[in-house]
């Protein structure tokens, strides 16, 4: 009987040993999970990715240690971005960045509990993803950067550009949400400056080529491409096709231009990416993004490609190069 007795008590000590470090580890805090979702590609928004990790850590939370990212990229297709965000909503993260219009606006029709904060180029108020930028409410918040409000003084740099065109073409791709608006911007600021307005649509990557080979057939002197993820997910197609139909053209991001395009006028991505990840921090920490003002990224940056003008016989006037913020040879 002793004997017995010994072997339980053994068994049931050796069964503690085991099963206590299980239980403590149970009782650690589970590391939370943000969920970043964006209707482009990852590859040219490397730099962005970046700017956000350092806004986190700024914040004191560092991928790894003690937050985890999901990330979620629709690749161009604007209509993928709800499926994404529900995905993330199933899996009940922490917070939703959302850092394009179409994911902010899937992210809001989503959830009105899990705290979002958008990153994006256009008004969110317009936009209907909050009620005001200082007052917010609800459980979105976020920060807007310069894109689609500059793209009046992208064609008036192309006009700067190329003073003999009498047309110019704008690239939009139509199931973006922001389109109309930026066509009817664009067809004013066009007019203001005396230019014919010939619009190009893409749907798709395979859209691209033919429609800009039709810039050939009206004579366009210069193309505007307007903010859109798949248009974004294209920077290095885009360059190519914009070298090789001789076509002098700006976008909004500066990675167009390190891609061999020619010129780039528009908000700093880098600069609203990091406010985003600090107002991310700031949540985790246990702020409402309700009481959180809406960020505005105002800066704004211009960067020309002297290597890409010289293949196109372009030659840039001293007024355009003394306001470039980078020059790239």
């Amino acid at each position: 009987m002793a004997i017995h007795i010994r072997r339980r008590e053994f068994i049931v000590t050796l069964g503690g040993a085991a099963t206590w470090p299980l239980a403590a580890r149970a009782q650690e805090p589970a590391m939370p999970v943000v969920g970043f979702v964006n209707s482009g590609s990852p590859g040219p928004h490397a730099p962005n990715v970046a700017a956000f990790r350092r806004g986190l850590k700024e914040a004191g939370y560092i991928e790894g240690q003690n937050v985890a990212i999901e990330f979620r990229w629709a690749e161009g297709q604007n209509d993928q971005s709800a499926s994404l965000v529900a995905d993330l909503v199933s899996r009940r993260v922490a917070v939703i960045v959302a850092t394009s219009i179409a994911a902010a606006l899937a992210a809001k029709a989503a959830t009105t509990t899990i705290p979002i904060v958008f990153r994006i180029g256009g008004d969110p108020v317009g936009l209907g993803l909050v009620a005001s930028l200082n007052r917010p409410n609800g459980n979105l918040t976020g920060v807007t950067s310069l894109n689609s409000e500059v793209g009046a003084k992208r064609l008036e740099l192309l006009h700067e550009l190329v003073p003999t065109a009498t047309t110019v073409g704008i690239l939009v791709n139509p199931t973006s949400p922001n389109a109309d608006k930026t066509l009817k911007d664009s067809e004013a600021a066009a007019h203001a400056l005396g230019l014919y307005l010939h619009v190009l649509h893409a749907r798709t990557e395979r859209d691209l080529d033919a429609a800009l080979a039709s810039l050939i057939q009206v004579d366009a002197g210069g193309l505007a491409i307007s903010p859109d993820a798949l248009l974004t997910s294209q920077i290095e197609k885009l360059a190519a096709l914009t070298t090789r139909y001789a076509v002098p053209s700006v976008h909004n991001l500066r990675s167009f231009v390190t891609a061999g395009g020619l010129m780039s006028y528009g908000g700093s991505f880098t600069d609203s990416f990091h406010q985003a990840g600090v107002y991310v921090g700031r949540i985790l920490k246990g702020e409402k993004p309700g009481d959180l003002p809406v960020q505005q990224s105002t800066k704004v940056e211009l960067v020309l490609n002297l290597k890409t003008a010289k293949a196109l016989g372009i030659t840039f006037p001293i007024s355009l190069l003394g306001r470039a913020d980078e020059v790239i040879e």
